[in-house]
């Protein structure tokens, strides 16, 4: 099942669940469907069905936006005046497409991320961008191809390590300690 087929699947049940577990990734099959309004069974096989074709990823936290016509993925630097930034952020946060903002040092004041359906969607959000009071300036770069997607897992990963040596340790050394006591003696 390619992309376009995927977006052509889902109806606006499928949109609301998508919907919903954006709001609470850890939400209950059960409280999914009574939210909804549908049957749990229905819940549940959409829930299913969306994992296998690839439009929810890490058991339904994370979607694919490719899957549903986001496949134009931009990064836009934005030069502010000072004064206005904290009002630029606010109207940033309103714009659907804008899906991160950062403020950043070197080259610019604010850096986003900025999805978009095809380039004349892209267009249309940059054109909202530069219409904002404070922005001065951007500069739009196009992502070819996302080889590392966001991901946390290496850096949890090396602090469960971490986290191992050190316990082991600790506890190695109380294990030594209370051999050395003999044995717990009942009080």
């Amino acid at each position: 099942m390619n992309r376009s087929d995927d977006l052509n699947t889902l109806d606006p049940t499928d949109l609301k669940i998508l919907l919903e577990l954006i709001r609470d990734p850890r939400v209950q099959i059960g409280e999914l469907s009574e939210k909804l309004g549908i049957a749990r069974n229905t819940a549940q096989s959409r829930v299913r069905r969306m994992l296998r074709s690839g439009i929810l990823h890490d058991g339904g936290r994370e979607i694919d936006l490719e899957s549903v016509g986001y496949d134009v993925v931009a990064f836009v630097t934005i030069e502010v005046t000072h004064r206005e930034l904290d009002g630029v952020i606010a109207a940033l946060r309103l714009i659907p497409q804008v899906l991160e903002v950062h403020e950043i040092s070197g080259r610019g004041d604010v850096w986003c991320r900025v999805v978009a359906t095809d380039t004349h969607n892209l267009q249309g959000a940059l054109r909202s961008i530069l219409r904002i009071k404070g922005v001065i300036r951007t500069e739009t770069v196009l992502a070819l191809h996302t080889h590392i997607p966001y991901r946390t897992e290496p850096l949890i990963s090396r602090l469960v390590q971490s986290a191992g040596v050190q316990s082991a340790g600790v506890q190695s050394a109380a294990g030594q300690s209370a051999a050395a006591q003999g044995p717990a003696r009942p009080e």
